[in-house]
């Protein structure tokens, strides 16, 4: 049985009109021609972000940037409003000047971000607080108001999830029929950037005594609370600076194990080239 469904879908995926099998198979693709059949193919897309997004962050020795990869490959058009050092409570702004520039002519919105509030020593804090009120209900009875407990969002600046909370409200009300994805934060290593700019690995807990890992949580976690899809590239790109024979994927073993090179930038690219293939970018 299994070997007859094997067969089956084997034949399906080679009757398909809209697969280039030719170019799923070239791992070393870098012209984008036979991409065509990807949903995301020809998209205008938003970028938000930090440092990893920003164009204008190692230009000169970051070839290419994951998102210069999509255009690439693509045919993409992206609309990059990533700043360095940029945190989640800097997201509503980005989506508005993405929104002031481009409007409704956006297909889809990314995010990527998390890093820089981890490193800063946002508290996580929580999603929701409760309170009592009356709301009316039935259930097999006559109406009638019932006290009953109700969770509020937590808007609040000075948390992780509060941040978070206020951003992707924003981008629904900014976009709200437009796709929004989000993105975890990359696994992290040491960064030594100047004498008043050094940050520590992953294995060790930040100012608010929390581990990297709970950041990395927090953004699977608004995907369900928000209904967002959330792309894990902490571990689909299989990418960790902590890992010494790993370090050819980032920026300068010896300063900068945070920010990927351009092969880093390439990989995560991969990785969203074929986990986009499960998201509809435009409705």
């Amino acid at each position: 049985m299994k070997e007859k469904l094997l067969t089956l879908l084997t034949a399906l995926l080679i009757a398909s009109p809209y697969v280039n099998s030719q170019e799923i198979s070239n791992q070393n693709d870098t012209d984008g021609s036979g991409f065509s059949w990807h949903p995301w193919y020809g998209k205008k897309v938003g970028y938000i972000g930090d440092s990893i997004t920003d164009p204008k962050n190692y230009k000169d020795e970051v070839k290419k940037k994951y998102w210069a990869f999509l255009e690439e490959w693509l045919g993409i058009s992206p609309y990059v409003y990533g700043v360095s050092g940029r945190q989640w409570n800097d997201v509503p702004r980005q989506a508005q000047k993405l929104k002031n520039e481009h409007g409704d002519e956006v297909d889809a919105i990314i995010v990527f971000m998390g890093t820089n509030d981890f490193n800063s020593g946002i508290p996580i804090g929580e999603w929701f607080t409760e309170i009592n009120e009356e709301v009316v209900a039935a259930h097999g009875e006559m109406k009638k108001p019932e006290l009953r407990k109700k969770r509020v969002a937590i808007m609040s600046d000075s948390t992780y999830k509060g941040r978070i909370n206020i951003g992707i409200k924003s981008l629904k009300e900014l976009f709200p029929d437009k796709q929004v994805v989000l993105l975890t934060p990359l696994h992290r290593s040491t960064a030594i950037f100047n004498e008043k700019n050094v940050q520590p690995d992953e294995s060790y807990q930040n100012k608010c005594e929390e581990y990297f890992d709970r950041y990395i949580n927090a953004i699977k976690e608004a995907g369900n609370i928000w209904g967002v899809p959330v792309i894990d590239l902490n571990s689909l790109t299989g990418m960790n600076p902590m890992v010494g024979e790993q370090l050819i994927y980032f920026r300068d073993p010896s300063t900068d194990r945070l920010h990927p090179s351009t092969e880093g930038q390439r990989r995560m690219a991969r990785t969203l080239l074929y986990q986009l293939l499960t998201i509809p970018a435009s409705f």
